[in-house]
């Protein structure tokens, strides 16, 4: 009990010590605020008691002076709101220049990633990166029946409430378990205050800044890591980001072991039992052979051969300029491969396990009923779902910009499997 009360205070020292200089001004300046208007009250109720004939001057001075006071500490607040506001454009502007300019060669490319590339925080060394395997050793050392792992690796203030649901619904199929996040960005004050109302119901739950190099240190990665940083490799059109979070998924699991999930899944009933598994996400309705896997839902044991096939295959088939070929269409080509072959303990799951609707169909679970025979469908299709699902993989990239329609399949899904169960419409 007292190591863990250590651990939190060095936690919130950490964090706090952040923001050292703001929140010493912030207090300092409400201090001599205060003390500035206990004087003059002090004084007033003095000058009240001696009958004194200039109360009324100073009754107005003093007003005139609190009128300053409370415009002073207005100002202040509006500048450290524009701090903050700064310190998130630059972390935008971090995100954005990684994203590869369009209608360019090759060599054009790779001459903009060069440049690029070195400011970079997502390829810098600093402290929290050098502490990132004690961190995380330590975080699930404190009583985890389950790991989990996500990524983020876009700014702290793109983490919404789509992202939130998705750890609530964790939480609440598993509230004895560990998340950790893969997040430089969060890994700070905004990312904290996010992650706070889940840790203080208790959820063990934390954003950790992860060290690249050491994640695909001793793996067929590390070569490929050295070269992409040496600016002398094409990243691609697609953002060199998405693909890190390909690669880093498969290190994660490889080192740790544990469960992947991407941030726009929802879980709908505890993962346990489950081992060296992967999803489908779509199969032949005749011979009942999978056609395509996905890598949204990872769940492997550490130094699994699988993995290490997976990371084999990135490093040596990478390819920026195709969308998937370096995440689902490469767990696809492996596992074609291997699927035949003796030494892989593995077991690939039906769509339903965690992809029960296809991208193409998936708008349809965040409307509402429109007449009686969308409420039967929408009653059918969450009784389908509460058997052999998992979760729902809710396809960002064609629904980040849906609303949850209220009485929807989706929005009845999030307020049984959420936890703080708010601005769910």
């Amino acid at each position: 009990m007292v190591r863990k009360f250590i651990k939190v205070k060095m936690f919130h020292y950490q964090v706090l010590s952040r923001a050292r200089f703001p929140l010493f001004f912030t207090l300092t300046l409400f201090g001599v605020a205060m003390i500035y208007i206990i004087y003059t009250d002090n004084i007033i109720y003095d000058s009240f008691e001696s009958g004194n004939n200039e109360i009324p001057k100073f009754l107005e001075a003093h007003e005139r002076a609190q009128g300053k006071l409370r415009s002073s500490i207005g100002n202040m607040q509006l500048r450290l709101r524009s701090m903050k506001e700064e310190i998130d454009e630059v972390e935008d502007e971090n995100w954005k220049s990684l994203v590869p300019p369009f209608n360019v060669t090759e060599e054009q490319r790779i001459a903009w990633f060069r440049e690029k590339m070195p400011k970079s925080k997502v390829f810098m060394t600093n402290n929290l990166t050098q502490q990132f395997h004690s961190r995380v050793r330590e975080f699930f050392k404190s009583g985890c029946e389950e790991h989990f792992f996500m990524a983020w690796i876009a700014p702290a203030r793109s983490f919404g409430r789509r992202e939130f649901f998705s750890m609530e619904s964790l939480f609440k199929a598993h509230p004895t378990g560990c998340l950790m996040i893969l997040s430089r960005s969060l890994d700070s004050r905004r990312g904290y205050r996010i992650l706070k109302p889940l840790v203080d119901r208790g959820f063990k739950v934390n954003a950790v800044t992860p060290d690249l190099a050491y994640l695909f240190k001793n793996t067929p990665a590390e070569a490929w890591f050295k070269e992409m940083k040496s600016g002398n490799k094409d990243p691609g059109e697609i953002p060199i980001a998405q693909n890190l979070s390909n690669l880093m998924r498969l290190a994660v699991l490889y080192k740790y072991g544990g469960v992947y999930l991407d941030t726009d899944f929802i879980v709908l009933k505890p993962f346990r039992g489950l081992k060296n598994k992967i999803g489908a996400q779509s199969m032949d309705m005749e011979s009942k052979n999978w056609t395509r896997l996905n890598n949204a839902v990872l769940i492997f044991d550490v130094n699994h051969p699988l993995l290490l096939k997976f990371i084999e295959e990135f490093a040596s088939t990478f390819d920026g300029n195709k969308w998937g070929h370096n995440g689902p269409y490469l767990v696809s080509r492996v596992v074609e491969r291997i699927r035949k072959k003796p030494g892989y303990n593995f077991t690939v799951l039906p769509p339903m396990a965690f992809y029960p609707v296809d991208w193409i169909r998936i708008n349809r679970l965040f409307q509402k009923p429109a007449n009686q025979g969308d409420s039967i469908w929408v009653q059918d299709k969450l009784l389908q779902l509460s058997g052999e699902t998992y979760g729902v993989h809710l396809w960002n990239k064609q629904t980040s910009n849906l609303r949850i329609e209220e009485g929807s399949v989706m929005g009845r899904l999030i307020l049984e499997h959420c936890i703080l169960c708010q601005h769910i419409y």
